[in-house]
């Protein structure tokens, strides 16, 4: 090939662009193998002072990420949390994730235990408030939301908020939230699922005698619009109802970045 002809095939490249019909009419081909297990769940975090992505001089520093900000673990998108997010809660689950102490074991953590596991009741409260249990290991009781994130664009995407500690008090306002919604049908007043309402989260700084943190402030928007989003929602809240989805929680878990243990 010679320079002449490069320079050609430069020049088109630049100046042509494929039509969306082209990659429509090939839409999901190349994912054949690939189930949810092959997909990673975005978690959806707090920023705090000490986070890595706030630490320039940390390998997870992501350009622009302050204290406060609003944090997708899987694409590194940041999110204002004074405007904050809007998006549709999809499914509730409320775990008892087991942890060994920083420092020892790996980041994931030891076991997670439904609410029914007799495992709960053999735990007792240390001097640091953390529920101990006889191995040594501490739960940590955690409310997890599967949301669909509503985008500027209108599209919907999925993720995981987890709500522990100081936050549980939070949890349990939206829980009261959502299941105080009635709405008049055909058979008298009914309460609609958690994935038919829009719900606006955002960060607000907390504190309490032990430490300072920023923790969810969450509101009511309205009732969702688009059909193709409340869908989507819908399709998202089924899968996680059979065991299709499956969620780990890693090592952005077990770290702490501000006082939100207490």
């Amino acid at each position: 090939m010679n320079d002449e002809t490069k320079t050609k095939m430069t020049e088109k490249s630049k100046t042509e662009v494929l039509p969306m019909s082209f990659f429509e009419q090939d839409a999901q081909s190349g994912f054949d193998n690939m189930s949810s297990d092959d997909y990673a769940l975005p978690f959806l975090r707090i920023l705090g002072q000490l986070s890595p992505q706030c630490n320039k001089r940390d390998a997870k520093y992501v350009e622009g990420a302050e204290a406060g900000m609003i944090f997708n673990t899987v694409t590194s998108e940041l999110y204002d949390g004074e405007k904050g997010i809007n998006l549709l809660p999809c499914y509730y689950k409320r775990e008892f994730v087991e942890w060994t102490d920083r420092g020892e074991g790996t980041a994931a953590p030891v076991a997670i235990h439904p609410v029914s596991s007799p495992i709960i009741g053999t735990a007792k409260r240390d001097a640091t408030f953390k529920d101990r249990l006889p191995s040594g290991n501490y739960l940590e009781n955690t409310a997890s939301y599967f949301v669909t994130i509503i985008k500027d664009d209108g599209s919907g995407e999925t993720a995981l908020i987890t709500m522990k500690s100081t936050q549980l008090k939070t949890s349990r306002t939206w829980n009261s939230m959502m299941n105080s919604i009635k709405i008049k049908g055909s058979n008298g007043h009914f309460t609609p699922p958690p994935f038919s309402h829009i719900y606006n989260l955002k960060t607000v700084p907390q504190s309490n005698d032990k430490g300072t943190w920023f923790g969810w402030s969450i509101s009511k928007v309205g009732p969702v619009q688009d059909k193709e989003i409340y869908e989507q929602a819908k399709a998202f809240a089924e899968s996680i109802s059979k065991g299709d989805v499956q969620t780990s929680h890693g090592e952005e878990e077990k770290t702490k970045s501000e006082a939100t243990n207490y």
